[in-house]
């Protein structure tokens, strides 16, 4: 609710804070109605429904698994807006609740629609009689052997279920028993089978777990079959062990994965037909509340699954095909050192221009450019399709300085990153864990090359990961220069990254965290209250996924009360409440929902006329500020910040991707449900290869001077 102020506003009074778990969980509000958006193509709007699945089991795993831990310690610390633990569980389930009863509904009538368009989603049961024997026989050929039914009785206890599995609990007995017997049955669903076979080659599909039941006498002949449910349970994800000391990280990340695997049950999710007596043993089984932690479902359980339809190549049912094109200032083959030191720092927008062709390619010059002498990375994702580390291992074999420093706690890629470190290792390119205690989530790139006039520093700072699949549906900037100050402080973020030694480090234009970067913000939120307060114009801009930090939340209001214009385009979670009277009116939050997930960060602040713009890895959270090496840095080049002008005042115009948020913490669509206007990204997809067109034409007419 809005909350009913007199005008004597308390700012350390907790309703004026909003709650981080809430405000993720109605992010997930706005992903779902682009599921519902008629103006979105059917196959992207399943991808929706599929992203919201896999949100909220992220959301169990990551923050309800950290809230049962403290409620299971006895915590009953109020957050900064006033809850206890297992307050916030409570509410968290009922919006999980109502999310998911949408969620389905949503997707019942997308799979009608996508039915006329001939792709469907069927039970084994449906098909004809050959069709249905012709899928027992591929099933009998290719899955059966990988399929193991376990029972349940004395002399078999309930089988280990694994985080986030399929499985079918069947009930079935011998005509001669007077009792029925209880087995469980994995759904082996993997890399190398999908959960969705599909019929004759055509778009009608079947779920594997549907295939397995309707020919359970394969694994139970003889047995008569009395039911069979699906379910699932979700696992804590929060098993980081005590002792950021130990003397083996690496050794101490892989424990930490063993015991992940054996974690407590957080959530258990029931097919609607399970048996109320089969639901409450799955949930003493494992140690969950039957009311509070049981989630039935109706349909399929796993919606992240969808993903696998939603990629048919079906172009009328798609998004239109989306290639990104060269920065136009790398759109021929001169180096890239060449470009960037002739014409001046560069700044990339992803994904609308090219991963491989800007930040890929420096790196591969970089490792085959005979003046390069050394290359300092930091690793926090990549991906088996990312060519980073390839380059890095080249420019080890031609005998360059490489220097990686690897974060091996990225949530969820801990093990491919204990892989990669090992990888890189092997090449002799020296692996560190960074500063023990903090998470390395900055992403930069340093190359020091050997020139005519000494040593230069060629930069590169990005708000997203060194990551090929997510440079490709994350909207992330990233600033490629040789400025010698930016080059100087980068070498002191990397020594301090490498050893750890933090005493009297000065960084003159980049702003790090944990130390610089909190005092800085804070430091020019209150310079624009003060420059309001004189009568002058102030305004703050700010663009990130999350605003959680307690301290630059009250700061906001305290700057929005003295008269400074704040303007806020946060992602998903978020702390402020706009449009109080006497307090937040001059606040206006916005979040961005469409094509791709906005994952960029932009800070700025007028700063009485001399404006200040920056970039870089961080959120406004108190991770981030307070637990992370992150770095922000300038951007002073004019045409540059031109740039970052036009995507801030396009998303705060946005009337097609844009939502703003209401005093109680809802959001409304900014413009029509049948609007047709272009939101942000396609705006965005337009304005790239528009200016990439202007490029290559002056490129063409340019006069390449006399003969002889």
């Amino acid at each position: 609710p809005v909350p009913q102020l007199d005008g004597t506003f308390d700012l350390n009074d907790p309703v004026l804070l909003l709650n981080r778990e809430l405000t993720w969980l109605n992010f997930n509000f706005r992903v779902l109605a682009q599921a519902e958006d008629p103006r979105t193509p059917l196959l992207e709007r399943l991808k929706f429904i599929g992203i919201v699945d896999s949100n909220l089991d992220e959301f169990f795993m990551k923050r309800i698994g950290g809230l049962r831990q403290q409620v299971g310690a006895g915590v009953q610390t109020l957050s900064a807006d006033g809850r206890t633990p297992q307050k916030q569980i409570d509410e968290a389930y009922d919006l999980v609740r109502t999310l998911v009863a949408r969620q389905r509904n949503v997707l019942s009538r997308l799979r009608g629609q996508l039915a006329k368009q001939d792709v469907r989603i069927l039970k084994a049961s449906d098909l004809d009689v050959d069709r249905r024997a012709a899928l027992r026989k591929h099933y009998f050929e290719n899955i059966y052997p990988l399929v193991t039914p376990q029972a349940t009785d004395p002399a078999h206890p309930f089988p280990f279920v694994s985080n986030l599995s399929l499985n079918l609990l069947v009930t079935l007995k011998l005509p001669s028993d007077e009792f029925p017997s209880i087995a469980r049955v994995k759904v082996p669903v993997g890399v190398d089978i999908e959960r969705f076979l599909a019929i004759d080659d055509s778009t009608h599909f079947v779920p594997l777990e549907s295939v397995i039941s309707d020919n359970l006498d394969l694994l139970f002949p003889g047995m008569e079959i009395l039911s069979c449910a699906l379910f699932r349970v979700t696992r804590n994800a929060n098993t980081e062990i005590e002792g950021d000391e130990a003397d083996d990280l690496l050794a101490q990340i892989e424990t930490e994965l063993r015991h992940r695997i054996l974690a407590p049950i957080v959530r258990l999710e029931v097919g609607a037909d399970m048996d109320p007596h089969l639901r409450v043993m799955l949930a003493t089984e494992f140690g969950l509340d039957e009311e509070a932690d049981v989630f039935e479902v109706g349909g399929m359980i796993g919606l992240g699954d969808v993903q696998q339809i939603a990629s048919l190549d079906i172009q009328h049912l798609r998004d239109a095909p989306h290639h990104p094109v060269d920065h136009p200032s790398l759109a021929d083959e001169r180096s890239v050192f060449d470009v960037i030191r002739e014409q001046g720092s560069i700044l990339l927008h992803h994904p609308f221009e090219s991963f491989a062709t800007s930040v890929e390619r420096m790196l591969k010059e970089a490792s085959e450019d005979p003046k390069v002498r050394a290359i300092k990375m930091t690793m926090y994702r990549t991906s088996a399709d990312s060519l980073a580390v390839d380059h890095l291992i080249d420019a080890a074999r031609n005998g360059k300085q490489v220097t990686v420093v690897m974060e091996l706690k990225a949530r969820f890629d801990e093990a491919a990153n204990i892989r990669w470190a090992d990888r890189l290792s092997k090449f002799g390119i020296s692996v560190t864990f960074g500063v023990v205690g903090l998470k390395s989530h900055g992403k930069a790139i340093l190359i020091v090359r050997q020139e005519s006039d000494g040593l230069r520093r060629y930069v590169h700072i990005a708000t997203g990961n060194y990551h090929a699949g997510t440079a490709r549906v994350y909207s992330d900037l990233g600033l490629l220069t040789c400025d010698p100050q930016i080059g100087a402080d980068l070498t002191e973020l990397f020594n301090y990254l490498t050893t750890g030694y933090k005493p009297k480090r000065q960084y003159k234009k980049p702003l790090p965290a944990p130390k610089f970067l909190k005092p800085a913000l804070l430091k020019r939120i209150r310079s624009e209250a003060r420059h309001a307060k004189a009568g002058r114009p102030a305004r703050i801009q700010i663009k990130v996924n999350a605003l959680e930090d307690p301290g630059v939340t009250i700061a906001l209001y305290q700057a929005a009360r003295a008269g400074v214009q704040v303007d806020l385009i946060v992602r998903d979670s978020c702390r402020i409440r706009p449009g109080i009277p006497g307090l937040s009116e001059n606040v206006r939050v916005i979040s961005i929902v469409g094509r791709f997930l906005e994952h960029s960060r932009i800070y700025y602040f007028l700063n009485n006329g001399k404006e200040e713009y920056w970039i870089g890895s961080a959120d406004v959270m108190r991770r981030n500020l307070g637990d992370r090496v992150e770095t922000l840095v300038p951007v002073e080049d004019p045409v540059l910040r031109q740039d970052l002008r036009f995507v801030l005042d396009m998303q705060l115009a946005d009337k097609r991707s844009g939502w703003e948020m209401r005093s109680d913490g809802s959001y409304e669509r900014c413009g029509r449900i049948d609007s047709d206007a272009p939101g942000t990204h396609q705006l965005t997809i337009d304005w790239a290869e528009e200016r990439y067109r202007d490029a290559t034409r002056l490129k063409r007419r340019k006069p390449r001077g006399l003969p002889g």
